[in-house]
């Protein structure tokens, strides 16, 4: 049995910045984090290095980074980088099938879910991944706060859902893979959001872009009273800019059932970065109501093993390990259905 946790670095500068050393042997321990939260794992001995910053509204256009154009001529502006806003939207999320019908007229959404401002030329290209399987309402109202929250923040988007058939479990890291790799065959996209169905976010200053460094987006979560349940929790709804995702080799593709898939890709992203958050009040979100998974034990087995494993298991090897039944550009999503 091993225990080592070094505090190297802790700053208080624009929010929140600390870089801390764990590692760890064969057992399971839980310890408090410098950012007030407590986390548990159990694995193999190595070691991981995380950095999580905290960044202010007032900071986070500092921190995006967005794709490079080149303009030929052009009498169109460039959108803004970044857009600060003082209002929120209303924590109601009650579907208007009505109004969900006509949104892509009102919202002028082309067929497919992607959009994109006409008046300036945006400086974010986000591909948002959602993995999905048997929740319809959840997915449409999903779809009908979306769109209307991401033109407000004047990016070029296109939203992929992402469909597991039945019967294998559900298998939400490769999921994400799949998307991922679907995405880059319609355009180059320069960011990914990798996003559950079940959150909505409330707060248009949290721009889905990507920053420098990964990001984990959905920090403040009602059900979880708007705190981190752990430190290095990097789930929920994620950004990552495409060479990153590349870099790690994606997610695994062995978590069938509920949990650690992202605690796994924590893992991977501290091979080679430190991951960033805006603050609590930019990063609020509304999980919707819905069942409960139990998490199957293996998984925390698979967990040990994942720092020994990732450049053999994601990206590189999803080629043959799917097949895609069904294809259809939906008025507001991009909807691919996948036999696992």
């Amino acid at each position: 049995m091993f225990i080592a946790f070094e505090k190297l670095k802790y700053l208080n500068t624009e929010g929140e910045i600390c870089l801390n050393k764990i590692s760890l042997g064969w057992f399971q321990f839980t310890a408090g984090g410098s950012l007030g939260c407590t986390f548990t794992y159990n694995f193999k001995f190595f070691s991981i290095f995380y950095c999580v910053t905290f960044i202010k509204v007032d900071n986070i256009e500092n921190h995006l980074e967005p794709i490079r154009i080149k303009r030929v001529n052009s009498h169109i502006p460039l959108c803004s980088i970044f857009e600060k806003y003082d209002s929120t939207y209303n924590k109601n999320f009650d579907l208007n099938e009505t109004a969900l019908n006509n949104l892509h007229t009102h919202l002028h959404i082309r067929p497919g879910g992607a959009w994109e401002p006409v008046h300036c030329i945006p400086q974010h290209n986000v591909a948002i991944i959602v993995p999905y399987r048997n929740r319809e309402t959840q997915l449409k109202t999903f779809l009908s706060h979306m769109h209307g929250f991401l033109q407000k923040q004047l990016i070029s988007y296109q939203i992929f859902v992402i469909e597991q058939k039945s019967p294998a479990e559900f298998n939400r890291g490769k999921l994400f893979n799949i998307g991922y790799m679907e995405a880059l065959m319609v355009r180059p996209f320069h960011c990914f959001i990798f996003h559950d169905v079940d959150l909505m976010p409330t707060n248009p200053n949290n721009i889905y872009a990507c920053t420098k460094q990964p990001r984990h987006m959905s920090v403040a979560i009602d059900t979880f009273d708007y705190e981190l349940p752990y430190c290095t929790i990097f789930g929920g709804a994620i950004a990552m800019l495409h060479h990153q995702f590349r870099q790690v080799n994606g997610f695994s593709n062995l978590y069938f059932g509920w949990g650690a898939e992202d605690d796994d890709l924590f893992q991977r992203l501290s091979n080679y970065y430190s991951i960033c958050r805006f603050s609590k009040q930019v990063s609020e979100y509304i999980m919707l109501n819905h069942k409960k998974e139990p998490q199957p034990e293996q998984r925390w087995k698979q967990l040990e093993s994942g720092p020994f494993r990732f450049k053999t298991d994601g990206l590189n090897t999803l080629a043959h390990n799917y097949s895609v039944a069904n294809y259809t550009k939906f008025p507001l999503e991009t909807r691919i259905l996948v036999n696992l």
